[in-house]
């Protein structure tokens, strides 16, 4: 049975919750797909809770259900102070709790700092740190760093100098930025500020079993592998993002690169071992290095992907870092579906990633 049937398979058993003894069932089993669903009472207690509360299991001669909170008010119960069904749940709190901690760093115009962010949103120091790690994937102060390197990249296009876009984005010294310059933009500030002027990329074009491919690396290692149909908007791909990069062609040594790029595609049993230079995020740095470790013929889901790098909350943080990723096969995005087994989105094209997954299913046996 394949993944996507064996998932419908899963939801025509799941208990909707209609039955009496359903809602029970859920309550001893504190399910959480149960809550907001319905409301139980307790009579011994007079208070009403969510199906998960923690609480002690009520007797079930002594539980009612209710549709709503404002039902189980209305029929004289008061809302428990454990799990506190009429108030968010913990996780949505938390949620918007970053979200404003995440607006107060993006319109600061300075970094605030740990204790400033914890004080703003009602949590401890501690507690925030771990909690905003948990959601965004990332600490604090890599959301802040990520965040001013984005604007300085828009700044350096801008502003009459490098110096000027550096402390307009929050940089609060020049030192401070130049110390991580090349992790945050792949390029010196002054190249990035001209387009990547001066920074030679070499590239070459070919043809695999995918289609047509696009192979580019800088003198660090390998920065693009595009795949697609129509060779003239792979070029262009490249010369948007290196605008005023000079783009040759391969020698001799690049050449046997993308030879060796081709050929894995066609057979992934042979691997990969080439530099990359991989330009992203700390937190897409993070996700792109998981990616790697996934064996050929193994697939993860977006949720493992976010547990594997210890942000288990981070799904869409992770789903959007793969979506990002320009480095193809290389860096296997093609390898993580939805936790049903289903393909998503892939920026080469589904056919593509189903295409990749076969054949590395086969390489695998």
């Amino acid at each position: 049975m394949t993944g996507a049937k064996q998932m419908k398979a899963q939801v025509a058993i799941l208990p909707k919750f209609e039955s009496d003894d359903e809602r029970y069932q859920a309550i001893v089993d504190r399910n959480p797909a149960a809550d907001d669903v319905f409301y139980y009472a307790v009579l011994t207690t007079g208070v009403y809770c969510r199906p998960s509360c923690a609480a002690r299991l009520a007797l079930r001669k002594n539980v009612s259900f209710h549709e709503s909170c404002a039902e189980a008010e209305k029929a004289g119960y008061r809302p428990c102070k454990r799990c506190r069904p009429n108030e968010m749940k913990k996780e949505e709190r938390q949620a918007l709790a970053i979200q404003k901690a995440c607006r107060l760093i993006e319109e600061a115009e300075e970094a605030p700092d740990l204790d400033t962010l914890a004080k703003a949103v009602g949590m401890s120091r501690f507690y925030f740190h771990r909690t905003f790690k948990a959601i965004t994937g990332v600490t604090p102060k890599a959301y802040s760093n990520a965040h001013r390197s984005n604007r300085v990249r828009r700044g350096l296009s801008k502003s009459e100098t490098v110096t000027e876009a550096i402390y307009d984005a929050g940089f609060n010294s020049n030192g401070r930025f130049y110390a991580n310059t090349e992790k945050l933009l792949g390029m010196k500030p002054t190249s990035y500020r001209k387009g990547g002027k001066d920074t030679e990329i070499r590239f070459a074009l070919g043809e695999c079993s995918l289609g047509s491919i696009l192979v580019a690396a800088s003198d660090k290692g390998i920065c693009s592998i595009l795949l697609g149909d129509d060779p003239e908007v792979m070029i262009q791909d490249l010369q948007d993002r290196f605008s005023k990069a000079i783009l040759k062609g391969g020698d001799e040594t690049f050449e046997q690169w993308v030879a060796q790029v081709v050929g894995f595609v066609d057979d992934p049993s042979i691997g990969l071992d080439l530099p990359l230079d991989i330009r992203g995020t700390a937190f897409q740095q993070r996700v792109w290095k998981a990616l790697i470790d996934i064996p050929v013929g193994s697939r993860l889901s977006y949720a493992e992907v976010a547990e594997k790098i210890g942000s288990p909350k981070a799904v869409r943080a992770v789903a959007s870092a793969c979506a990002a990723n320009h480095i193809a096969v290389a860096i296997p995005c093609h390898r993580v579906v939805r936790s049903d087994g289903a393909l998503s989105g892939y920026r080469w094209g589904v056919e593509r990633k189903q295409q990749l997954l076969d054949c590395e299913a086969v390489a695998a046996q």
